[in-house]
């Protein structure tokens, strides 16, 4: 058997989530690779984990259907320069980590080249656009899911597949620790404190930062005394916020942007304001109560709204196969709205107990040991086993 330093693996990643999930997968891989080479396209976890970017992530980030329009030439220029690159050096696989709008079309001509294809994790076909599972036959040789309904979908369109568990179950612990993440924040331990996250890409805060910040200030006239934190996940993201702010007037909203991590600014919470997306598991996982809005292009949403295959877009609520918590959408995610849907949480006690429950639940539901599961099924792609590599190195 050649040694692991004979191994090249490509991955791609578009954006935050994909980082974070990819990253899990890589420390797994490296105990049993130590010698093999991980480069394409990642952010800062992947980084650290080893992986050698080609191209910055934010490159590829784009959000919504009519969003993509003005990107289409440098995507598929990038995807295009990729795939050649890739054919010519043939990487022992290619991992596509989500961003399935740029890795299915790509994984789909690698494998066409003969080159093993993992996708990680698997697009909601389950929610909308189930057409693409023809096109995910063709372009995915294992599909690594984080979902345990997953599974059977995958496996019965004949897709090998393997459920990993979610990588956020593992890093969030089951109980935490509210009372180090106020003093971390600088925040009372009696505070009523309210999370505001309207997302970490561009075309989020677009559409989302004005409307939270309004919903703040509604807030805060009913009660002076709630404390609002906003984490930020960078400083392009933090100066494109201000001048959203600045722009609607809103600059003397008393808002407390941090760079603390999203996740310490969770646990500091009573209730959260969020966008639909990865957050609002990360959310649910650390037992908190939310309201979840979601906004984009007109153009955009007309089409994407019948689409939909279920009355369900946050997460929480889709695990749940219920309105656990309030969706505000579109024309309805409005700052009144909005700081209504965050006034009641904030007055429900009893509501919040029977949140946290039901959260509680599904975090066990999700609580796998995702690097080794998903670091196993990539080495049985490429025709190791993780025992035999390991002894190898």
């Amino acid at each position: 058997m050649a040694s692991s330093a004979d191994i090249s693996l490509a991955l791609v990643a578009g954006e935050a989530s994909g980082d974070m999930l990819a990253a899990r997968l890589l420390a797994g891989l490296r105990p049993a690779l130590p010698g093999a080479r991980f480069h394409g396209i990642g952010g800062p976890r992947m980084i650290e984990q080893g992986l050698v970017s080609d191209a910055p992530m934010d490159t590829l980030t784009v959000r919504g259907l009519f969003e993509v329009i003005p990107r289409y030439r440098e995507l598929k220029g990038i995807q295009n320069r990729l795939r050649d690159r890739l054919i010519a050096e043939r990487p022992s696989a290619f991992i596509g980590a989500d961003y399935p709008g740029f890795n299915l079309g790509l994984e789909e001509q690698l494998r066409s080249a003969g080159i093993p294809t993992v996708h990680f994790i698997g697009p909601q076909i389950w929610a909308w656009r189930g057409g693409r599972i023809k096109k995910i036959q063709r372009a995915v040789s294992h599909m690594l899911v984080i979902f345990p309904f997953e599974e059977a979908i995958y496996r019965e369109a004949g897709v090998p597949v393997t459920y990993i568990g979610h990588p956020l179950a593992e890093t969030i612990p089951l109980g935490p620790d509210v009372a180090a993440a106020r003093r971390s924040l600088g925040l009372a331990l009696d505070a009523r404190v309210v999370t505001v996250m309207p997302g970490s890409r561009m075309g989020e805060l677009k559409y989302l930062a004005e409307p939270f910040v309004r919903a703040v200030k509604l807030l805060a006239a009913r009660d002076p005394g709630l404390r609002f934190v906003v984490p930020m996940v960078g400083e392009r993201q933090r100066a494109y916020f201000d001048e959203i702010v600045v722009r609607a007037g809103l600059q003397d909203v008393e808002l407390q942007l941090t760079d603390a991590g999203s996740h310490t600014a969770i646990a500091a919470a009573d209730a959260v304001l969020v966008a639909s997306g990865t957050a609002t598991l990360e959310v649910a996982l650390f037992k908190k109560p939310m309201v979840i809005a979601y906004k984009v292009m007109a153009a955009s949403y007309m089409i994407m709204r019948h689409m939909g295959y279920q009355p369900w877009i946050g997460l929480p609520n889709i695990l749940a196969r219920e309105f656990l918590v309030p969706e505000l959408i579109q024309h309805a995610a409005t700052p009144e709205a909005l700081a209504d849907a965050v006034w009641a949480q904030l007055h429900d006690a009893a509501g919040r107990e029977r949140l946290a429950a039901r959260f509680l639940e599904m975090h066990h539901s999700l609580l796998r040991d995702s690097a080794r599961e998903s670091a196993e099924a990539v080495l049985k792609v490429i025709g190791r086993d993780a025992v035999g590599a390991r002894d190898m190195a």
